[in-house]
C-alpha cells in the first residue's frame, strides 16, 4: 500500500481537527509548504491536502496553498474541500492537483460529480466517503445524509469510480486506531476499488492490519504531528506506485 501524509488547511495554516469539529482545532505549522517538503525529503510521493475553509464555505479557499506546494515539490497531491462546481475543479487542477476528492458534492449533486468522472477520468477523481455510523456525512462533516456507505459505494462503482477515501469520523483525530473491520467489509464487498483508509491510523498494529486487508493506501495525519508514528516507520509500509 502507499502511505499518504495529510495536511489540513485553515487560514493558510497546517491544522488538525478532532472528529471534524472546527472548535477542536490545533495548529501545527504556519507554513504548509515546509511540512510538505519535509514529507518529500523523507521519501513520500503522495500528499492528501484538505481545504477545511473550503469544506465549510462550499468553495475552494486555499488554492494558493495548493499551488505553492505543487510548484515547489514533486508530491502527487489529491485535493479536497470546497470542490463544488466546475469552476472549483478547474481551479484545483490548474493549481496543480493530480486528483480531486469529492464527498459532499457526490451526495448533493450526483449529476455534476458523475460528469467529472466521465470528463476527467476515473483516475483523476476520488470519491470521499466520510461516514458517521454507516451514513455519509457532508459539508465538512457538519451534516449527515440519509445515504448508507453501502448504497453510496454501489452507486458510484457502477458509474466507474476507482478510488475511494473512506473516513470514519468517529475515529478521526482521536489516535485510537483505524476502522479496520469496516475497511475489511468494504474490500470484501467491493474488491476492485482502490480503497484509501483515513481516520485514526495510529500504530504499527493499524498499519499491519490495513496492509493485510489489502487497502490501496492509508492516510496518516495527527499520528505524525503528535509523534505517534515516525516518518521512518511509515516509510517501511510505503510502496510507491
Amino acid at each position: 500500500m502507499i502511505i499518504i501524509p495529510a495536511i489540513d488547511i485553515i487560514d493558510g495554516q497546517c491544522v488538525r481537527l478532532t472528529k471534524g469539529d472546527y472548535n477542536q482545532k490545533k495548529t501545527y505549522n504556519s507554513n504548509p509548504l515546509e511540512v510538505a517538503q519535509d514529507f518529500e525529503k523523507a521519501g513520500f510521493t503522495h500528499l492528501h491536502l484538505v481545504d477545511l475553509d473550503g469544506a465549510k464555505s462550499g468553495h475552494i479557499q486555499n488554492a494558493k496553498v495548493l499551488q505553492t506546494i505543487t510548484e515547489n515539490t514533486s508530491l502527487k497531491v489529491d485535493f479536497g474541500g470546497g470542490v463544488k462546481s466546475d469552476e472549483d475543479i478547474a481551479l484545483a487542477f490548474a493549481s496543480g492537483a493530480k486528483q480531486i476528492t469529492g464527498g459532499s458534492i457526490a451526495i448533493k449533486n450526483e449529476p455534476l460529480f458523475a460528469s467529472w468522472i466521465k470528463n476527467f477520468g476515473a483516475d483523476k477523481i476520488i470519491l470521499g466517503a466520510d461516514i458517521k455510523g454507516e451514513y455519509i456525512a457532508t459539508n465538512g462533516w457538519l451534516e449527515t445524509s440519509e445515504s448508507s456507505i453501502w448504497d453510496f459505494l454501489e452507486h458510484y462503482t457502477q458509474l466507474g469510480i476507482e478510488y475511494v477515501i473512506c473516513t470514519d469520523i468517529s475515529k478521526d483525530g482521536l489516535l485510537q486506531g483505524s476502522s479496520n473491520e469496516l475497511y475489511a467489509q468494504i474490500m470484501e464487498r467491493f474488491p476492485k476499488i482502490k480503497l484509501i483508509a483515513s481516520g485514526g491510523v495510529t500504530s504499527l498494529d493499524d498499519l499491519e492490519a490495513l496492509e493485510k486487508i489489502g487497502v490501496y493506501g492509508a492516510i496518516v495525519g495527527k499520528a505524525i504531528y503528535e509523534g505517534k508514528l515516525s516518518l521512518e516507520t511509515l516509510l517501511n509500509f510505503h510502496e510507491p506506485v
